[in-house]
């Protein structure tokens, strides 16, 4: 695949601008929802699985749009495995805060087959405590690396590791006088028992922050949340989420690991520093063996790419897809980053910014971009998630971008043509501007044999000029 630059689809101009930190823009009141644009020729078509928003549970569509499962028990985080099991995070959130309980599996009449939840116990608002697993943004299943479908892949559905992104408290001096909101990556057995684990705040120094970015993370301030009752207001508000790294991955079999590169072990961990603009992977050994980020101008290979801001969902793409072996990740744009103060980022926080977002797939070997997915020019505002999102690469080449928060899933060629386009039709009961998507997966039609394989019809929009709602 070569570098691509990617075509608007017809109906871009409906989300020509999306909330960015605390900025609103203008856009339409009205506008389409649901699949508005389906080329069956061309697309690669399966059940698209992904959350609602108000975590009111996860929900399965055709490429019609046409919703063929919804789930109420189950919020965000969700895969579906092959047979109709559903794996994904109870509507309880954890005590104290709002980390995850519990994640369940289970299979397609309701039935709990799988849960884990004993990553810490917390203290409950009666004086007691409970166990909660504190899973936060991403967790994975042994047998699928990535998180998503590859002809090659053979996830686990009753047996089998599972990998959890969960949160743990701790005081590091060393990084912060504030207490962190620290992110933990567990591995555990089927059987609930801890194989592996890995804190963040263990590797500060591993991670190729430069002396002022220390001192930025120093005093960064409030970034956090209260995760723990009992604590005073003014106190849990300085619990620092220094890092909120949003993202866990398998490597998963792959190239490079065969040619005899130990960094790419399928065992090792992807993971996503989202504050501090950092891809990393992680050893067995708990070291960290590769590392893309914070500062992209530390190699000539890295300024050519140009700064990665706010990624998210960074993974190697699985054995038997087009670009196996190379990484792919949604770089949101926005704002994140530690540096030298200035006068847009006085703290020293957010010091990169940038209002669009690409679609990456880098070798990691060479660190040379191998496609991209991008609007340049004074067009480049129409693809912009400033969070949320991620990318999957589907079996005919095509990929499939959920732009998160203008609430748009979309695959395209690998000319960057849009086949296939669906816009969220589930908004927040308090906000009706907001319909965000955290991440859209797509299964072959025979993963749920429950189901009967849906007609597929085409959809062709009207050009914008001609787009009109009749008077009643």
């Amino acid at each position: 695949m070569t570098l691509t630059q990617g075509k608007p689809a017809l109906f871009l101009w409906l989300f020509m601008a999306v909330l960015v930190s605390a900025t609103s823009h203008a856009f339409p009141t009205i506008y389409p929802t649901g699949t508005t644009i389906y080329d069956p020729d061309r697309t690669w078509s399966g059940y698209t699985f992904y959350p609602t928003p108000d975590d009111k549970g996860v929900i399965l569509i055709d490429m019609n749009g046409n919703i063929v499962r919804r789930w109420t028990d189950i919020v965000g985080l969700g895969r579906i495995l092959p047979g109709g099991y559903i794996i994904g995070v109870t509507p309880e959130d954890s005590p104290g805060g709002g980390d995850g309980t519990e994640l369940v599996q289970k299979d397609w009449d309701g039935n709990v087959i799988w849960s884990f939840n004993r990553t810490e116990q917390m203290e409950t608002e009666d004086g007691g405590t409970a166990w909660s697993a504190r899973v936060h943004h991403d967790w994975q299943r042994e047998g699928l690396p990535a998180g998503y479908y590859a002809p090659e892949s053979s996830p686990a559905i009753t047996s089998g590791r599972t990998l959890i992104l969960a949160h743990k408290n701790v005081v590091v001096p060393e990084i912060s006088d504030q207490r962190l909101i620290d992110d933990y990556i567990l591995e555990v057995s089927w059987d609930g028992e801890a194989i592996w684990s890995w804190l963040a705040s263990d590797h500060i120094n591993e991670l190729g922050f430069s002396e002022a970015a220390r001192r930025a993370i120093r005093r960064s301030g409030t970034r956090g949340r209260p995760l723990t009752t009992g604590l005073d207001m003014e106190t849990a508000i300085q619990s620092q989420d220094w890092l909120h790294i949003n993202a866990a991955t398998y490597v998963g079999p792959n190239r490079w690991y065969d040619e005899g590169d130990e960094r790419f072990h399928p065992d090792n961990v992807i993971f996503s520093g989202r504050h501090a603009n950092i891809v990393g992977i992680v050893a067995r050994s708990s070291e960290i063996v590769w590392r893309m980020g914070p500062d992209f101008r530390e190699t000539e290979a890295l300024r050519e790419i140009g700064q990665v801001i706010g990624q998210h969902h960074p993974h190697i793409i699985p054995v038997g897809l087009p670009g196996a072996g190379n990484l792919m990740v949604f770089d949101n744009g926005g704002a994140a980053g530690y540096g030298e103060p200035t006068s847009a980022a006085p703290n020293g926080r957010n010091v990169a910014a940038r209002r669009s977002s690409r679609v990456l797939e880098i070798n990691p070997v060479t660190m040379e971009i191998a496609w991209e997915y991008s609007i340049s020019g004074h067009g480049s505002f129409r693809f912009f998630s400033w969070n949320v999102s991620g990318a999957q690469r589907l079996p005919n080449g095509n990929t499939l971008i959920t732009e998160g928060a203008p609430g748009r899933a979309f695959e395209v060629t690998v000319d960057g043509e849009i086949v296939w386009e669906y816009i969220n039709p589930f908004f927040y009961e308090s906000d009706d501007t907001r319909h965000n998507i955290y991440r859209t997966f797509r299964v072959p039609y025979d993963w749920v044999p429950q189901l009967d394989r849906p007609e597929e019809r085409a959809i062709v929009p009207p050009h914008p000029s001609e787009f009109r709602i009749e008077p009643r």
